[in-house]
């Protein structure tokens, strides 16, 4: 895509999160947010045929941007590859990003239009393939306990991680801990249950990063496509 369009489909996407966040989708009209960007209506179906199409690409480039901050912490330091290392750092990226909090704790109010859409449905494919992939890495690079196969892995870490998520709107006020602590005990509850109690060798996990890091790349830009790649142009 062109800088001068990419540019006016991030305006758009801005104002488009900002409604969100703060009217939730159902008042959320395309006049609106073209009145609001400083653009014609028309405008913005050059980028997207519809109000929800254009409301996931929000959560898709939220994630592509997340993504990228997992490669640089994994390009840092290559044990961040680590299940419970990469997980807490997903885990408090996406707490502290509005729209994704909103997607991975279902809050409703906010993000009923985007889980329905047919380019969410698609970007959820592809998280889901990456993951499988990831854990075929992981496995192969000794990062699992090494009685796990990444199908023993895949339901019951995915759940883990994502309960840590659900729980949030029914913790009660009394439990009262920072997103950091929260993040600490979910990379805890995976350390034990699914790896090695003795760390994998250094040069298995810098291995295992570089194709991670290689998946995520493709996955960041993956999720570009859904948020930019709907348009006419």
């Amino acid at each position: 895509m062109p800088e001068p369009q990419r540019q006016r489909a991030d305006r758009i996407l801005d104002t488009a999160k900002d409604l969100l966040l703060r009217w939730g989708y159902r008042r959320i009209r395309i006049d609106e947010i073209a009145k609001r960007s400083g653009i014609g209506k028309g405008t913005v179906y050059l980028h997207w045929r519809t109000r929800e199409e254009m409301l996931a690409a929000v959560g898709s480039r939220e994630t592509a941007e997340m993504m990228d901050v997992v490669i640089d912490a994994m390009r840092a330091d290559p044990a961040q590859v680590m299940p419970h290392r990469l997980m807490r750092q997903i885990f408090i990226e996406a707490m502290g990003r509005p729209v994704l909090r909103a997607i991975y704790t279902q809050d409703i109010e906010t993000i009923d239009a985007l889980v329905g859409d047919r380019s969410q449905k698609a970007m959820e494919g592809a998280n889901f393939v990456g993951w499988s992939e990831y854990l075929e890495i992981a496995h192969e690079h000794g990062l699992l306990h090494r009685d796990l196969r990444p199908q023993d892995v895949h339901y019951p870490l995915t759940s883990t991680v994502f309960g840590f998520f659900a729980a949030e709107p029914l913790l009660p006020a009394e439990l009262d801990l920072s997103l950091q602590e929260k993040a600490d005990h979910l990379a805890a509850t995976l350390r034990r249950a699914f790896e090695p109690s003795r760390p994998p060798p250094r040069k298995q996990v810098e291995a295992a990063a570089g194709m991670v890091i290689a998946l995520y790349e493709r996955l960041a830009e993956e999720f570009r496509a859904f948020a930019y790649g709907g348009g006419n142009e």
